[in-house]
């Protein structure tokens, strides 16, 4: 099978003919169809999470069908052991063994892969496989902080890529405020958002034109955390949504004083994928996607890394 794979962080993909895996026990060998470019999957190939498998082919966000004829989605999470505190009190995602998609286990940068049948959803009928590879991780990811967001009315989105646009549509069916908040002179992000229902978008070194009651952060910025504060009201909370984050910068109690919060996401649980997947098509969720082939795969995560992807970029495999 033809694969794009990782041999040492900070280097290019290499295409590379590698056996078909074989599936071991209560894994499911699925043929690769589309595999969604995540921002993780940047930070692994650039070398920003330590100790990925090498050699490695990366990609969390797959679409494949099953020997059987099921089509089947792949998330980041793909493994826990089942049995730790974590995993019996229904924080799977917080499992200190887990294995994850793309980074321990190779992934779907390949015309086949294989998955843990417990870490497989079903996809929903109405999504074509290119659009429905981003509610793999952006969705997932974006939905589990949505949540973490508690009833919040007015919520900033701070960096509007594949998960702010998928979140936004989420919470707009909820009836919540949106407002957009992306980098300083980024014209065609502001106007994204402003399409995807923000009632306003604008820089994010700055405050909006009202208090928020929450933040989420997807930009793997640092310095945007006291910023978020800065517009929070009284009580609100920021969620930092990605798996990787630059540092952050020293800020005043004053910020985080009034029983503002500042709180982490990590992972998905099973659980968070039922959910959304059943949630998508009654929004309905629409994906926004620019499509590459596999053997483009370098050229993909180069256009994220520059911040020229509107949505999600997806591989067509």
């Amino acid at each position: 099978m033809r694969a794009m794979v990782l041999h040492q962080p900070g280097e290019p993909l290499r295409l590379e003919e590698l056996p078909v895996p074989e599936p071991g026990p209560g894994q499911v060998l699925l043929r690769v169809v589309a595999c969604g470019v995540c921002r993780t999957d940047l930070h692994v190939v650039d070398g920003e999470l330590p100790r990925p498998k090498l050699p490695l082919v990366p990609g969390h966000q797959i679409v494949g069908v099953a020997e059987d004829g099921r089509r089947l989605g792949v998330p980041w999470l793909g493994w826990t052991c089942g049995t730790c505190r974590d995993c019996v009190s229904g924080r799977e995602n917080l499992c200190a063994r887990a294995r994850f998609t793309g980074y321990d286990l190779d992934g779907g940068y390949a015309e086949h892969a294989v998955a843990d049948e417990r870490f497989s959803f079903p996809i929903p009928e109405g999504y074509p496989d290119l659009q429905a590879a981003p509610l793999l991780c952006a969705g997932l990811i974006g939905y589990r902080s949505l949540r973490m967001a508690g009833d919040a009315e007015r919520i900033g989105l701070y960096g509007f890529g594949a998960a702010a646009h998928i979140v936004a549509q989420v919470a707009r069916h909820e009836g919540r405020r949106l407002f957009g908040f992306v980098r300083p002179g980024d014209e065609a992000a502001r106007r994204f958002a402003l399409e995807l229902g923000c009632e306003w978008a604008g820089p994010s070194d700055a405050p909006g034109p009202e208090e928020l009651d929450a933040a989420i952060v997807f930009a793997p910025a640092g310095e945007l955390v006291p910023a978020a504060l800065r517009a929070l009201a009284r009580g609100g909370v920021v969620v930092c949504a990605g798996i990787h984050m630059s540092d952050i910068p020293s800020f005043p109690y004053e910020l985080l004083w009034h029983e503002r919060v500042v709180r982490s996401v990590a992972n998905l649980t099973r659980r968070d994928g039922e959910e959304f997947l059943a949630l998508a098509p009654r929004v309905p969720v629409r994906t926004e996607v620019e499509v590459f082939p596999l053997e483009q795969a370098n050229e993909a995560l180069g256009r994220l890394r520059r911040g020229e992807v509107r949505g999600a970029a997806v591989l067509r495999i």
